[in-house]
């Protein structure tokens, strides 16, 4: 009797620990938590599979590892392991052991994303109530889980997902290290970077040198002991990151799949060129090593123009940037107020890493000439989130310094402007919105300023109506997101903005029948559009479209690879399919990516990820096909220059009216999506001449066992 009682006591302690946390802890703390998880959990996986496959070039990866264990540990695009993806394979393993277990579909794929998404937002809360309030914690996760960018990446499967929570969690683990000066926090902050490394290279290692900096001035350890324990830390680094590339480096080129978006097929060459230096330099020779990337002096295909303005810029602006302004304007006069307490404030030392991680990443990421995708800027996400939490409470906590209401007023009326500026560059969406945060935003900050002349109840109210004029905006704009269908390889979060560089469908397997960039802004850089039913989206050739049941369907670089093969052109390709290695051929991973989901059959994609890669050559395509390991050519209209085949010079540009518009599009494309065709153009050439062709619902498919006669 006595036994069952302590155990029901047990159970009711248990119970009561879940649902209010610890003893000492506001009663509200944990219900508002598991709130905010749910919430984000609901937002993240509601609907997922109206994305059908998203990113299909990272999805073929996560099919081929299915069905190849070999695949699975190279990151291959085909279980024939042919060619690897352009990046390491670390994020691509979470969703294949998903699909090993749950099958290969929408679900299995996306709602391991939706998930890190959510334990993003539980590291970043637990990171930050390590040394703060619930209050700060809480504002920090609700900041991350509605910046518009997050919720894009965390429902799509790119691997920023990946990189970011890995980063959140080293992030969680180098506050306990500072905390203790113990090394097996600093061991364990290490290993996540090496893995970030793992994810998508040297993007891991933005937050290191915040990290020494802060770990060398704050650690509660002698100065001897903190440089030997940064020692050990670099090479746990190495070892984590290292491990894959070395077994990569050391098996013979023979013996593994080529290496994607490299140019010498060396893991080495990826992460120095196109993962790497290229990315800040433009000097990509995943992309031909002309800058691939670039579209001009100073300016990405993507990011937009490079300088200091350009995560607030048209392109990069609603992504991320709607609360930058209030957490430089918080950070700067925290750090101010609490300078004095610099050795004994916490505040100091946090508020010094979580900014140092912003500052590198947001400079790099301003001033990359290189590829710099929008959707990079989730980086920034927890950084923004952990500056706010813990600002604000510093600065509340100080509410009866004049300087310290000024910060806040400052901050919010900053924010509420910044929202109604980045909601007027969609003026037809929610025109009500911006002027109603914009009021809000003027009262709240009125009211903050003259906060010691209010009651507790008006103070209050101020303060929720500062947090509604501040969040409003990237929450409509993450409803807007999670509410619409993103496919392609470079996904936008929110509403389209017409004057926003390569916002839409660039590209689409058009072939020379052209394509449309998805923009209504005559300066932007746009071909003819092709007639179909798919909302003016070009598509794939033979294929139906991607939008489905009445769904809006955001697409990015390459949204027309996105589309279903046609049932017609499948059934030709998986006839005899048992005799082939690759039942078909294709120009770039992106044209393959799309057959071998829809046939379940691997499809050699020839030049990787861009179809500028030397993989194969000339002789080793005829050495294969004589083997009678091909069995189909698939004829985009890319590699043999036309269409996207040859996208060098200069493109003319298209007003609302059709009308030749006086600017320039001057481009930096040498080939396919960049790089250099000679690779491709040769093969596709030589096939046009020498094997017989027939047309299957607009797509020319090449008979490799039927030579000319």
């Amino acid at each position: 009797m006595e036994q069952t009682h302590l155990a029901h006591k047990s159970d009711t302690s248990q119970k009561r620990l879940t649902l209010q946390g610890r003893q000492g802890n506001p009663a509200w703390e944990r219900p508002a938590l598991i709130i905010l998880l749910v919430i984000t959990a609901i937002a993240y996986i509601w609907g997922l599979n109206k994305s059908g496959w998203s990113n299909s070039f990272y999805s073929a990866a996560v099919q081929a590892a299915t069905k190849s264990w070999k695949a699975f540990f190279f990151g291959s695009i085909d279980s024939a392991n042919f060619i690897t993806v352009d990046k390491p394979p670390a994020s691509l393993w979470v969703m294949d052991l998903s699909a090993r277990i749950f099958g290969l579909n929408s679900w299995s794929i996306l709602v391991p994303e939706a998930l890190e998404g959510v334990a993003c937002v539980w590291i970043l809360y637990l990171a930050v109530r390590r040394w703060f309030s619930a209050g700060a914690a809480l504002l920090a996760g609700a900041v991350l889980a509605i910046t518009p960018v997050a919720a894009l990446m965390f429902r799509f499967n790119n691997p920023d997902a990946l990189l970011v929570l890995l980063l959140t969690a080293s992030a969680y683990s180098f506050i306990r290290a500072l905390e203790e000066g113990k090394i097996k926090w600093l061991v364990w902050s290490s290993v996540l970077i090496g893995f970030g490394f793992l994810t998508k290279m040297l993007a891991a290692f933005f937050v290191i040198p915040g990290f020494v900096f802060v770990y060398l001035l704050f650690a509660p350890v002698s100065v001897r002991k903190r440089i030997v324990q940064i020692i050990i830390s670099a090479i746990t680094v190495i070892v984590s990151a290292g491990w894959w590339v070395a077994i990569v480096e050391l098996i013979p080129a023979s013996a593994r799949p080529f290496i994607g978006s490299s140019q010498k097929n060396s893991i080495l060459d990826l992460i120095f060129g196109y993962n790497g230096l290229g990315r800040l330099t433009g000097n990509e020779s995943g992309m031909g090593g002309n800058g691939g990337g670039r579209t001009g002096a100073g300016m990405s295909a993507f990011g937009g123009n490079t300088g200091l303005t350009r995560l607030f810029n048209s392109e990069m602006g609603g992504q991320i940037s709607w609360l930058i302004p209030a957490a430089l304007i918080l950070f700067l006069v925290s750090l101010w107020l609490i300078r004095r307490q610099w050795r004994s404030h916490r505040a100091f030392p946090a508020l010094l890493m979580w900014a140092a991680t912003f500052f590198i990443t947001g400079i790099l990421f301003s001033f990359g000439s290189g590829t710099i995708h929008q959707y990079y800027t989730i980086a920034l996400a927890p950084s923004i989130g952990a500056i706010i939490g813990i600002a604000v409470e510093v600065l509340w906590q100080r509410r009866e310094e004049w300087m310290s209401r000024l910060a806040l007023a400052v901050a919010t009326l900053s924010t509420a402007i910044w929202a109604f500026v980045l909601l007027y560059r969609t003026p037809t969406w929610l025109p009500v919105l911006r002027i109603a945060i914009l009021i809000i935003g003027i009262i709240a900050a009125v009211a903050i300023l003259f906060g010691p002349t209010l009651n507790r109840k008006l103070a209050n109210g101020a303060a929720v109506a500062a947090i509604v004029a501040c969040l409003a905006g990237p929450l409509a704009y993450t409803i807007q997101t999670i509410s619409t269908a993103h496919t392609g390889s470079t996904p936008t979060a929110g509403p389209t903005i017409t004057n926003a560089g390569f916002r839409g469908n660039f590209g689409g397997n058009q072939g020379p029948s052209g394509y449309n960039s998805g923009h209504s802004n005559g300066d932007q850089p746009q071909m003819p559009s092709s007639s179909n039913s798919n909302g003016g989206q070009p598509q794939m050739p033979g294929s139906y479209s991607a939008e489905k049941n009445g769904n809006t369907n955001r697409t990015g670089f390459h949204g027309g690879f996105e589309s279903t093969p046609s049932k017609t052109i499948v059934k030709l390709l998986k006839q005899h399919a048992s005799k082939y290695t690759w039942v078909a051929a294709t120009v770039s991973a992106q044209s393959s990516a799309s057959y071998q989901l829809a046939t379940d059959k691997a499809i050699m994609d020839i030049g990787g990820f861009t179809g500028s890669d030397t993989a194969p050559t000339l002789s080793e395509f005829k050495k294969y096909v004589k083997q009678g390991k091909i069995h189909y050519f698939i004829s985009n209209g890319r590699g043999s220059g036309s269409g996207m085949g040859q996208m060098g010079g200069n493109f003319p540009n298209r007003n609302n009216d059709g009308s030749k518009s006086n600017k320039n599009f001057k481009g930096n494309f040498n080939g396919p999506m960049g790089g250099n065709a000679n690779v491709s153009s040769s093969i596709t050439n030589w096939v046009q001449k020498n094997f017989k062709s027939k047309t299957v619902d607009g797509v020319t498919v090449y008979d490799l066992t039927q030579a000319k006669s």
